[in-house]
């Protein structure tokens, strides 16, 4: 038996909601307000506060105990999937609570092996993490083979995002006012990516969205290899027709294993805001 924990920052589609996943929310803090980033939330509501605040919003990591309620049970391996430890401090939450549960059950022999993956990613970079997991585990795979597997997997995992607005960025202090209203008044559209550790970096810019979507396409393709045995997973914000033409159109120039759509969370919400664009592979 298994258990793959995910913090909430990766989205889980509804066979995953159904199965080994489970996932640990973070706390979305808007205007002294905490929203838990939960089943429960509700992001359009989040949007509008979000426009509607002359603060940017802010997240809080999950506290350990909230993992290790979750690494508790029966499962014999139990695998833990987080935000990027360069963006959160859900890596170290979780690292936490497994030495928490190491050390109250240091006499005991029950066989459970928990280990905790730095996504170096977000969103449905975690996803992608957590179905290699569960791929790996229903091949029979031990547990050593699968930390190595999905370690290997992370360190060759690409993640782009290109966002319709730059407020948030303006508003949480990323960017100057100045860079936010060009940016707004010459429409363009900086093409983000993360870097080997987990970090982000400008990888390119447009002018207008459609353009955008066309160069994160080419960034994605441009680092891919043995695309016919890919995932690759759009999630959005608030704009599933926007995320299935970026679908449409990555499939016109290659062919992949499967394209996979998820509506964004709350923690992906607060940073993509509304009309975001994140491209996994």
């Amino acid at each position: 038996m298994y258990k793959i924990i995910i913090d909430s920052c990766g989205e889980l589609t509804e066979e995953m909601k159904k199965s080994n996943f489970c996932n640990v929310p973070l706390i979305l803090q808007i205007e002294g307000e905490d929203i838990v980033d939960d089943e429960n939330f509700d992001q359009l509501s989040f949007i509008k506060k979000v426009a509607e605040s002359a603060e940017g919003p802010k997240s809080a990591c999950p506290a350990p105990g909230l993992f290790l309620e979750q690494m508790e049970g029966e499962e014999e391996h139990v695998y833990v999937v987080t935000l990027s430890a360069q963006l959160s401090g859900s890596y170290n939450s979780a690292m936490v609570a497994k030495d928490m549960y190491d050390s109250e059950h240091e006499d005991e022999d029950n066989g459970k092996k928990i280990h905790v993956f730095d996504s170096k990613s977000a969103s449905i970079g975690e996803t992608l993490i957590g179905l290699k997991i569960a791929e790996c585990e229903e091949a029979g795979m031990s547990f050593e083979q699968i930390v190595e597997t999905v370690d290997n997997y992370i360190a060759g995992q690409h993640t782009f995002f290109v966002l319709e607005t730059l407020e948030t960025f303006r508003k949480t202090g990323r960017i100057s006012w100045q860079k936010e209203k060009i940016a707004s008044v010459l429409n363009i559209k900086p093409i983000m990516g993360s870097t080997d550790i987990g970090g982000i970096e400008q990888l390119a810019k447009a002018r207008g969205m459609s353009s955008a979507m066309d160069k994160m396409i080419e960034c994605l393709i441009s680092v891919t290899e043995n695309m016919e045995d890919k995932i690759v997973a759009i999630s959005h914000c608030n704009c599933l027709e926007r995320a299935e033409e970026l679908k449409n159109r990555l499939l016109s120039k290659a062919s992949f294993k499967d394209v996979i759509i998820l509506n964004m969370r709350g923690v992906s919400t607060m940073y993509a805001n509304d009309g975001g664009l994140i491209m996994v592979v």
